[in-house]
């Protein structure tokens, strides 16, 4: 079995060489998109219905912070795409 180990070392070093990151890659990470709710309560919460929308305060100019892990990495905007809500990358934090 030693020998399969050694014979694997330099194929695992060859492909760290060739992209770095390759060991990261495939990590979980938490993606979320802040919306600021000022007027939203538990009550608010416990109403939320298929097709409410809901007042967010918030300017359409604005970017919004897009956090990865809790750390802010972007900012962004939404944008309807199809029939669905996507966010656009504005700038990179």
């Amino acid at each position: 079995m030693a020998t399969a180990g050694v014979a694997q070392q330099p194929e695992v070093a060859a492909q760290a060489e060739a992209d770095p990151w390759s060991h990261v890659l495939r990590l979980p990470c938490q993606l979320s998109l802040e919306l600021p709710l000022p007027d939203f309560t538990v009550g608010t919460l416990m109403r939320l219905e298929p097709g409410m929308v809901i007042d967010s305060h918030w300017a359409v100019s604005d970017d919004l912070p897009l956090r990865v892990n809790g750390e802010v990495i972007a900012w962004s905007e939404f944008e309807v795409v199809a029939n669905r809500l996507a966010v656009r990358l504005t700038e990179l934090a």
